[in-house]
């Protein structure tokens, strides 16, 4: 009998031991499909500090790549889930859709899976230092911090034309955006939420032609934009004669910083996008953008949207691997 009950506490301690262990689920800790705060805190305690610490060096000779970051977690989730196919290289894969041809920020990745392999090799996902890295990029412009769930799988397979499919382009109206995230389990406010990284962002000429030359049968000019906004970018974007070099801020209040102002914009008619500014123009979408402009709320709300939509699709198991150079699976 005492032997007996010897052998069940010893049992109870490997048991209680091994639920803190990378792999085995504490359903405390661990939310969809294994994801966990602190996930390598075991296997791999330093990964967080180390993928910090590469990231920060990379932006630090090229600021701009952080905003590049942000939108490639956004573009890796939409299109297979979050598995890291945005990185693949090869003919046909995601980096090769036209959706993606401005997508920037590869190399910062490479450099954090590159620290992080020479400490812990084998163990973090290409996927999870996306997630990581568009975290640092946002406290590196000034944004706020938010706890990233580690535990993603990294994807076997990547199509450029599912990118064109899946992801959503500049014209899309709130209808669109709101069915486009609701397929993926995002709210309409998560939407609106995620939408305001375009504080940072940067986008080509081409993207805005359509709005400034050619809106429709009606009307060369989108009547929503604000007429002297839409004067200065015809001054940017000369039409058929466009510098392809030139980026035009989508915040105009305060470029390159992580803030609210993104939604002051909106108020001004100055969203650079259709998708941009039907956010204020739908009433499915304005009151959360009025509700946005007080920048505490939306950093705070911000991070929230992060981790959900960084949950979206991730695979496991078999479902997976864990990739050991981030452009190319395994062999």
């Amino acid at each position: 009998m005492v032997m007996g009950q010897r052998l069940k506490c010893l049992l109870l301690i490997v048991v209680m031991a091994l639920s803190g262990v990378h792999g085995v689920r504490d359903r405390t800790l661990y939310g969809v499909d294994g994801l966990s705060d602190n996930y390598y805190r075991y296997s791999c305690p330093n990964a967080e500090s180390v993928i910090q610490t590469a990231v920060n060096t990379e932006l630090d000779k090229n600021l701009k790549l952080a905003a590049g970051i942000i939108r490639m977690q956004f573009h890796d989730c939409f299109v297979e889930g979050c598995d890291g196919s945005v990185l693949l290289d090869g003919p046909n894969t995601e980096k090769q859709a036209p959706i993606n041809a401005k997508l920037i920020g590869y190399e910062v990745i490479d450099a954090a899976k590159a620290a992080v392999e020479a400490v812990c090799p084998g163990v973090v996902s290409c996927a999870d230092i996306i997630a990581y890295a568009a975290r640092d990029s946002t406290v590196k412009l000034s944004g706020s911090r938010w706890e990233v769930q580690g535990g993603r799988k990294d994807g076997f397979h990547s199509s450029a034309s599912q990118a064109e499919a899946d992801l959503p382009p500049p014209e899309f109206g709130a209808s669109q955006l709101i069915d486009s995230f609701a397929r993926r389990g995002l709210s309409t406010a998560q939407m609106v939420i995620l939408s305001g990284s375009h504080t940072v962002g940067v986008a080509d000429c081409s993207k805005i032609v359509g709005r400034l030359y050619n809106f429709n049968n009606n009307q060369m000019t989108d009547p929503s934009m604000d007429p002297a906004y839409a004067e200065q970018l015809k001054k940017d974007c000369p039409q058929n004669s466009w510098n392809t070099t030139i980026g035009v801020f989508m915040d105009t209040i305060t470029p390159g910083s992580f803030d609210s102002n993104y939604y002051q914009v909106l108020q001004q008619k100055k969203g650079l996008f259709t998708s941009d500014q039907t956010l204020l123009n739908d009433a499915q979408t304005s009151g959360t953008v009025n509700t946005l402009m007080e920048n505490g709320r939306f950093q705070k709300e911000f991070g929230e949207a992060m981790r959900a939509m960084a949950a979206v699709g991730v695979k496991s198991g078999s479902q997976g691997e864990i990739r050991k150079y981030c452009r190319s699976v395994n062999y």
